[in-house]
């Protein structure tokens, strides 16, 4: 008679993956082969809250910064124009920036509403959100110094020294809304060390050298001819 077969041993369970860790954000290992959840069977397409950083970072660190500095006599690079020229080019800058900013803002709604995420939950957000609208009724407020037969009981001088003070208040609006994204917990994960800091100075020199050009060429003046 055959001796009796011993049963095989079970194979071991597989030992289940421990989450990592990174920085304050928790990411869960995704199995090789796997695809990307899709919410509520629609495309999660890739990439999509990456545009919303990049544009408004271009919109208030460099277009708009650039709008309000081209009429610098130190450090605009188009000193030698005219006054119309600058105006002009002050004028489309400021489009460029407000368009890069409402397309910045358009990626992040639809990318929450993609993720089923509440909009407006953070300060960043509701400041971000306030300086897009404030953008947007500055730059419409512009039309007064291009037509200043709309605004007759106001002198051409006090409609310029308004749009600057106005146009200040939203560059410096802009700027904290950067500084509050950078604080958030997707910034701090991605970017660490002196780089966050030295990003984190970027906005405050830049509104410094706005701050320094609007009080020297409008309160300043205004201030001496009292």
């Amino acid at each position: 008679r055959r001796a009796a077969r011993c049963p095989a041993a079970p194979a071991p369970a597989p030992r289940p993956r421990r989450p990592v860790r990174a920085g304050s954000i928790r990411l869960a290992p995704v199995p090789s082969g796997s695809r990307r959840a899709r919410p509520h069977g629609r495309p999660c397409l890739a990439g999509l809250f990456s545009w919303h950083p990049l544009l408004m970072a271009l919109a208030f660190s460099l277009l708009l910064t650039e709008a309000l500095l081209v009429f610098s006599p130190e450090s605009s690079p188009l000193r030698s124009l005219s006054r119309k020229a600058k105006a002009r080019a002050h004028w489309a800058l400021q489009l460029l920036a407000l368009l890069c900013a409402l397309l910045g803002l358009a990626a992040v709604a639809y990318n929450k509403h993609l993720h089923g995420k509440a909009h407006l939950g953070t300060w960043h957000g509701r400041t971000g959100l306030l300086a897009v609208l404030y953008a947007a009724a500055q730059s419409a407020g512009g039309l007064l110094l291009l037509y200043p037969q709309l605004a007759k009981s106001w002198t051409l001088a006090k409609l310029k020294l308004y749009h600057a003070t106005a146009g200040l208040v939203g560059y410096l609006l802009g700027c904290a809304s950067l500084m509050l994204g950078m604080c958030s917990l997707w910034f701090t994960a991605a970017v660490t060390g002196a780089a966050w800091y030295l990003l984190m100075l970027c906005p405050v020199l830049t509104s410094l050298v706005v701050m320094s050009q609007v009080s020297n060429a409008y309160l300043y003046r205004k201030r001496s001819q009292h």
